[in-house]
């Protein structure tokens, strides 16, 4: 089958093979043909070494298709079925799942340390344990997520990630109260989501901040009251709060600097939500006097911060509500042959998000 390769971390175009195999099916397990896949900054970092993955691998984490094959007991799923792939799935016994915190359950990880790919006898990653950069892969059934069939490939897979990481940060994490005010530190497609789930919270006002100007514009679509660059983003402050700061300022870049504008930006008591996923040497620091007198409340947000199979239901029913929207995010389409186009796309904030078409 046909797949994109990441030889080695640090290698900035991927290479599209036709002799990929993948590997892994047995018990508990099943076979996907993917339909579609996301392009998510996630995958750009595994690629520059950001995000920890071994090599060689093939990106991608979120995806939707369908069930090819299922392995000796499965029970909840058949051959023909439509699913998205969630990356991360609860096991729903650890003491993580138990909490009802199924986004931090680390049995998941397990997956992300075997081969699930193999190439002229080589073992070959899939990232986060998946790799939807290919046309088939087989995932622990638990990775499998039925759909239902009004919503299109294109969108669950969306869904899969991003959205979910989005609209949970604002949703789950945050709690944004009605009439709050929020800004929003990165507008790409998770961003963008986090924009609309503070619309959808009721927040008052939604300041979006980036340095690309298609995506400030993309922002204010979407649902932000107004839509800045970074050297504007204190006027905004001092002029929609009297210069006390904002409610909710979430970071969707993933960096320390970011993350240090977002506490500045915060009102004494209000929260800062770190959704952006960083790098293991990047160290974020605050001195105590100003953690003890701001009160100022940290918040980290991993895949939505909440039970992700409710998310997605959310996610849906919220769709089908039309009160998000999803297939707006989709500003980009390829085929797999094109994904080195979409990466300078992404790199360049031209797309929100990028559908590879399998």
């Amino acid at each position: 089958m046909r797949a994109a390769l990441q030889s080695e971390i640090g290698q900035d175009k991927l290479e599209v093979v036709e002799d990929m195999e993948a590997v892994g099916f047995g018990p508990g397990k099943v076979r996907l043909r993917i339909k579609a896949t996301g392009l998510c900054h996630s995958d750009l970092s595994a690629m520059s070494g950001v995000l920890p993955q071994p090599a060689p691998f093939i990106p991608g984490h979120e995806g939707s298709g369908e069930i090819t094959d299922v392995g000796d007991g499965v029970t909840q799923l058949k051959i023909g079925d439509r699913v998205l792939v969630c990356w991360l799935p609860p096991c729903g016994h650890c003491p993580s799942c138990k909490r009802g915190q199924g986004h931090l359950c680390l049995e998941a990880f397990g997956n992300v340390a075997t081969p699930n790919f193999r190439r002229a006898g080589h073992e070959i990653f899939g990232f986060a344990g998946t790799g939807t950069f290919a046309e088939e892969v087989v995932v622990p059934a638990g990775c499998a997520i039925p759909i239902p069939d009004d919503l299109p490939h294109d969108i669950a897979a969306l869904i899969g990630c991003g959205v979910t990481t989005g609209l949970g940060a604002a949703i789950n994490t945050a709690k944004v109260e009605a009439g709050s005010s929020v800004a929003v530190i990165g507008c790409g497609g998770v961003g963008i989501s986090v924009i609309q789930g503070a619309k959808v919270q009721g927040a008052a006002q939604i300041v979006a901040v980036d340095p690309v100007a298609s995506r400030r514009e993309a922002a204010l679509r979407f649902g932000a009251t107004e839509a800045v660059a970074p050297d504007a983003f204190g006027d905004a402050k001092n002029r929609i709060t009297a210069g006390e700061g904002f409610d909710y300022v979430f970071e969707v870049v993933g960096k320390s600097a970011t993350t240090q504008t977002a506490y500045e930006m915060t009102r004494r008591g209000g929260s800062v939500v770190v959704v952006g996923a960083g790098a293991l040497d990047d160290t974020y620091s605050i001195n105590m006097f100003s953690l003890f007198f701001d009160e100022k409340k940290i918040l980290p947000s991993m895949y939505g911060g909440g039970d992700v199979l409710r998310s997605y239901d959310r996610t849906i029913a919220l769709w089908r509500a039309g009160r998000v929207d999803l297939a707006g995010l989709i500003t980009h389409r390829v085929r797999l042959g094109e994904i080195n186009d979409a990466l300078d796309q992404m790199r360049t904030g031209v797309a929100l998000r990028t559908c590879i078409e399998l």
